[in-house]
């Protein structure tokens, strides 16, 4: 019923939110690029370069602890500034070690795409080009695999999708990254959205950047604007992000 909606045909598709995504993954080799630049991904690029370990998770509560008992890893507070966190700042310079971050976006998007039989990578800006690199790698692979590029956007009150713009940018870069000719129409127009110069000002006056510096997490959006700061492209492997995976 929903086959329309796949983008089949084209090797590179964009999609918004994990049901949109769900659909476009198929029985198809399929690299899945998970952005959730505010804060989710942009996160886990920061824990990868401070030697963390992230264990995304949609548990709560007594679960959530005793599947990072299982782990043997912390469970991360929704959104603290001194311990490792949701929060990109708390990531930075933290110590080495295994971390449980639950995140209603982006990790619950990468975790059913992994499901779904995906290779599940996370993008935003700080690594928009590398992850150009290995989607472009893993296209050179097979000539039957494809690269979809999820936007994972934010949550209204009611569970509803919010596209969120910071998303389509980091999704854009990492498209033009790729440098493919066969994109969908959708990848096609998602490209085109690209930042070009410094987000900085951009990423702070957008809805989910003021959020952020209305709750007084700031660093956070000045972290996030980093473009291309970071050359590692954690993977989901085995439940946890591993930095810079090879893509064979």
């Amino acid at each position: 019923m929903t086959s329309f909606a796949r983008q089949t045909g084209h090797r590179v598709a964009f999609a918004w939110g994990p049901d949109e995504a769900a659909v476009i993954v198929g029985s198809e080799p399929s690299l899945a690029v998970v952005v959730d630049v505010l804060s989710f991904s942009t996160t886990v690029t920061v824990a990868a370069e401070s030697g963390i370990t992230v264990y995304p998770s949609v548990r709560r509560g007594r679960e959530a602890e005793l599947f990072a008992e299982s782990v043997g890893a912390t469970l991360a507070p929704v959104r603290t500034p001194d311990t490792p966190s949701l929060s990109v700042a708390s990531m930075r310079g933290a110590i080495a070690g295994r971390v449980v971050v639950a995140s209603p976006n982006g990790a619950t998007t990468s975790l059913r795409l992994a499901e779904r039989g995906a290779r599940v990578v996370v993008g935003c800006l700080r690594n928009a080009w590398a992850v150009g690199a290995v989607a472009a790698s893993f296209l050179a692979g097979r000539d039957d695999s494809r690269v979809v590029v999820v936007a994972c956007g934010e949550r209204w009150p009611d569970g509803g999708l919010r596209p969120c713009v910071e998303d389509l940018w980091a999704a854009g870069a990492i498209l033009r990254a790729i440098d493919s000719v066969d994109l969908s129409p959708e990848a096609a127009t998602a490209r085109t959205a690209a930042p070009v110069g410094d987000v900085t000002a951009a990423l702070l006056d957008c809805a989910s950047g003021r959020e952020l510096v209305g709750a007084g997490f700031s660093t956070d959006v000045h972290i996030a604007a980093e473009v291309d700061a970071c050359a590692l492209v954690p993977e989901l492997v085995d439940g946890a992000f591993v930095a810079s995976p090879p893509m064979n």
